[in-house]
């Protein structure tokens, strides 16, 4: 049986490291292509919402995944969900969205849950996915958000340590929760020590994302660890 090959769509360079990071750790023996555009972040800023024709751009990305014979994808940029939809609609192998399994995951607790995000434009974008998912299972939704926009900018300034700090103070603050669930791939460094730091057990999208990869790839027959 074949190694799986899973591509990795990504819309800003700092999201690589953190999910190559966690397959390293949960999945080593998958096989995995990065394939980054990355004036798609810049666009939608400047854009303000996501456009046809960005999502048109996605699914062009999408494609070329498949037909280069990728057993899934997964994005990793969380500011464009109803683009990845389009693309799970054309494909017909698991398309992920970079928060659909922390979300799953994070709807498994009955608490109030905190959600923060170091890019603005993806607040919204979650917060549908948040209540669509709590809708299909019939589940009550507590969630409150939280921003931390200097940390994305410090961290593409290459300040890590910077991005971390602050990350980790502005989880601090957040005292109203009983799980708090990290918006972007990009965050997921400074996550023990803001669960460490605040109290918080700390869900990170790449984790959860691989994790759900390994049972959906597993399921279909390919290799278990």
């Amino acid at each position: 049986m074949s190694v799986p090959l899973v591509y990795l769509i990504h819309a800003t360079p700092v999201s690589i490291a953190p999910i190559n990071e966690a397959f390293e750790r949960l999945w080593p023996e998958a096989r995995l292509a990065n394939l980054m555009e990355d004036s798609l972040s810049r666009d939608l800023a400047d854009a303000g919402e996501l456009t046809p024709a960005l999502t048109e751009r996605f699914l062009k990305l999408a494609t070329y995944a498949s037909e280069s014979g990728a057993d899934a994808i997964l994005f990793t940029c969380s500011a464009f969900g109803g683009a990845i939809d389009r693309c799970k609609r054309a494909l017909n192998i698991p398309v992920l969205k970079p928060n659909e399994a922390m979300i799953e995951e994070a709807l498994q607790n009955d608490g109030k849950l905190a959600l923060l995000a170091t890019f603005q434009p993806a607040v919204a974008s979650m917060v549908e996915e948040f209540e669509q998912h709590a809708f299909e299972q019939g589940r009550p939704l507590k969630l409150t958000t939280h921003i931390c926009d200097s940390a994305f900018e410090a961290l593409r300034n290459g300040d890590q340590e910077r991005h971390d700090h602050l990350i980790v103070e502005r989880a601090s603050l957040i005292t109203d929760s009983d799980l708090l669930c990290f918006a972007q791939f990009s965050m997921t460094h400074a996550a023990e020590e803001a669960s460490r730091t605040s109290g918080h057990k700390v869900l990170t999208t790449p984790d959860s994302a691989v994790l759900k990869l390994r049972r959906l790839l597993q399921a279909q027959g390919l290799p278990k660890r």
